[in-house]
């Protein structure tokens, strides 16, 4: 499933070619066609990105809602002629400077500004975001008795983190995934939230995950690898010291971490 920083790279990537200016919304698949005419040739008039979840506000008062979930994806046509839909397209919005369909998410939805903010209320703050409260985060961590390590899957927690950023955030600050967040001292949680708000501002701007800092590990232009770019995640050895990665589940999902840089 795409990370927070996927999100808001995509809304960056699709504004200049949807906002401001009517849209031509259809539904190639059918799914969607209901929905798709409620805002149909409506002025586009911004995209708002909060953690793992899109919305599309429109000049009419609807707001459309996508989360992408383990198989969604967009494709993006620039130029004013549409091609040809590919495959099962749940939604297209077209313009004259592009096209971009989208197919196979979790949810893609015409709703009301009440229910943006619904969704919004039960998610944590998004690090990505100027009006973010850190706060929130770092006591919700701080009041919990589960292991670190599931508390940044928990999008109730923090919006927009994933597997990936999880991992590397804990290595790079040396804190073992199993310790339980009311264990944490204040630095501890604040150095958390700080290192994943850094972490996914690069990945917006390089739109890929690269955690390491480049200062101490120096990547060649085009040589990048998942296993170049990372600590410990999806690594057998720890880029830093060498030692054996160890998998711990939590959360439902395999954390990655070296018990020599994150002592329990």
């Amino acid at each position: 499933m795409p990370e927070g920083h996927t999100i808001h790279r995509i809304a960056k990537d699709h504004s200049p070619l949807l906002t401001g200016r009517p849209v031509a919304v259809s539904s190639p698949q059918g799914r969607f066609a209901a929905d798709a005419a409620l805002v149909d040739g409506v002025v586009l008039e911004r995209i708002q990105p909060y953690g793992k979840h899109l919305f599309y506000e429109w000049a009419n008062g609807l707001v459309g809602h996508v989360h992408l979930g383990l198989f969604g994806k967009f494709r993006v046509a620039a130029g004013p002629d549409s091609p040809e839909p590919v495959g099962m397209v749940r939604m297209r919005m077209a313009t004259d400077l592009g096209t971009i369909d989208l197919a196979g998410p979790t949810d893609c939805s015409i709703g009301t500004p009440e229910d943006r903010d619904s969704v919004i209320a039960r998610l944590g703050p998004d690090p990505l975001r100027r009006d973010a409260k850190p706060q929130l985060a770092i006591e919700r961590m701080r009041k919990s008795k589960q292991p670190i390590g599931q508390l940044l899957l928990d999008q109730k927690v923090l919006a927009g983190v994933g597997n990936v950023y999880r991992a590397e955030a804990l290595f790079v600050n040396a804190i073992h995934p199993e310790r339980r967040g009311c264990d944490l001292e204040p630095a501890e949680a604040e150095a958390i939230w700080s290192t994943i708000a850094s972490m996914l501002r690069q990945g917006v701007r390089d739109n890929r995950i690269i955690t390491i800092d480049r200062r101490n590990h120096p990547i060649p232009k085009g040589k990048a690898r998942r296993g170049d770019t990372t600590y410990v995640y999806h690594r057998d050895i720890c880029l830093r010291c060498d030692t054996p990665v160890q998998i711990v589940e939590l959360g439902g999902r395999a954390c990655y971490y070296c018990p020599t840089c994150q002592p329990k």
